[in-house]
């Protein structure tokens, strides 16, 4: 007989989680504050686009009954035996973390909690916070004493948007719990409800990986994450090195990383995403004297503004100057724009004095507009910068922007031979 699983969050994260349980014959309540959200998923309706095979397999889970949508999360939890949370933790202005959603949720948790229940945080979180801040919400919200009465584990997820049903499959599931009871039933319940694809490459079989303690599970996802952005700090000091002596990055790059012991990752002009951009903050958070953790973030912060000011070197200036923005997603093939650099870029090239303009095949117009971005509606320009790596830039070409003088491809993605007669500036080379 398959378990009562209780979904907060159905986000970009929690609602492929919810398919996935559902998938597995479990019964799934989602949890949402958003009515539209609920009421899409009810409909059988991907809230979002953009995730492989999420369509047809919410389809299929509603359809069958296996999932249901609701916006009383304290009611739905009291149905359940297992809750995972996915709702998001943010950093605000002053670069800490903003608790203000996930303790929402987690009051709600709190007062539909039974005993015996297994409680999941997916969220990505500062080392300490499952055991500490989390724990003592839900025992003051429900009366139950975390580890004796319900069980709590922190099981970070691994996962891209896009993808996230591939990532499920391919990447180990860790697990941490406040106690060894609760790892113990967090592996048991992560493995009934997931498949996994062999991996050869693993030093111990693919699956659920148990973790000593819920503060390592966490240190975990902080530390894969924070290495990432740690790593292009460094291309990215790398490339400015490069520029200044005339050497090419990416044909040190790849003979760099030949042998086995170099792992060097490629510059760019900004780092977006819920995850690079905030994760190292989440991480300084509890070890504020991490220095080089400090410096990575520095260095990629510092990326729109440089290739900003290549561009107004190569064009004398840019005072009331028009600048195209190709891309307003964080990254390729992804309608996504949290963290993105096209933000900072057009906030560089404002302060530049250009007139700037965004374009993004994943958006329209309007859609720009809502997200306090200019859009371009064909207005010549003399400039353009590559900002999001869109399979569509790789055939874009001089002749698709007519009077451009200068192109800064900051995600090494366009052809060179489509920019004849065309200055094309590339970040490290």
């Amino acid at each position: 007989m398959g378990r009562t699983i209780c979904v907060v969050g159905l986000g970009k994260i929690g609602l492929p989680l919810a398919v996935q349980c559902a998938g597995k014959g479990h019964r799934v309540l989602g949890a949402d504050t958003a009515p539209l959200v609920v009421r899409q998923v009810n409909d059988g309706q991907a809230p979002f686009p953009g995730e492989a095979d999420l369509p047809e397999r919410l389809k299929l889970a509603v359809t069958a009954g296996q999932l249901t949508a609701h916006s009383d999360t304290s009611a739905a939890v009291a149905e359940a035996d297992a809750v995972l949370v996915a709702v998001p933790l943010l950093t605000g202005e002053d670069d800490q973390p903003d608790f203000t959603l996930l303790d929402a949720a987690t009051r709600a948790v709190a007062a539909g909690l039974r005993p015996g229940t297994l409680v999941g945080y997916e969220t990505t979180l500062p080392v300490g916070t499952t055991a500490g801040r989390l724990a003592g919400l839900l025992a003051e919200g429900s009366g139950l004493r975390p580890g004796a009465d319900f069980a709590l584990v922190f099981s970070p997820e691994r996962v891209s948007s896009g993808r996230v049903f591939a990532d499920l499959r391919r990447y180990p599931k860790l697990v941490g719990g406040i106690d060894e009871r609760s790892t113990r039933q967090g592996v048991e319940f992560y493995r009934e409800v997931l498949d996994f694809d062999p991996r050869p490459d693993l030093p111990r079989p693919n699956g659920v990986w148990a973790l000593g303690s819920a503060e390592a599970a966490e240190f975990a996802k902080l530390a894969e994450t924070t290495y990432r952005d740690v790593n292009i700090g460094l291309a990215n000091q790398f490339a400015r090195y490069a520029d200044r002596i005339g050497v090419d990055l990416a044909e040190v790059i790849e003979a760099c990383n030949s042998q086995p012991y170099s792992h060097l990752h490629q510059p760019g002009v900004a780092v977006g995403g819920h995850c690079i951009p905030v994760y190292p903050r989440l991480y300084l958070a509890g070890d504020p004297t991490a220095t080089v953790v400090e410096a990575g973030r520095v260095a990629n912060l510092a990326m729109p503004e440089y290739a900003v000011g290549r561009l107004a070197d190569a064009l004398g200036g840019l005072t009331d100057r028009a600048v195209l923005v190709l891309g307003a997603a964080y990254r390729g093939g992804v309608r996504e724009t949290a963290y993105s650099g096209v933000f900072p870029l057009v906030a560089a090239l404002r302060a530049a004095g250009a007139r700037p303009y965004v374009a993004d095949p994943l958006y329209d117009a309007a859609e720009l507009t809502a997200l306090g971005l200019p859009p371009h509606r064909g207005e010549p320009v003399v400039a353009a910068v590559v900002q999001a790596d869109h399979a569509e830039y790789r055939t874009l070409g001089a002749a698709d922007l007519p009077g451009v003088r200068v192109l800064l491809d900051g995600r090494r993605v366009t052809d060179p031979a489509r920019w004849a007669g065309v200055r094309r500036i590339v970040l490290g080379a």
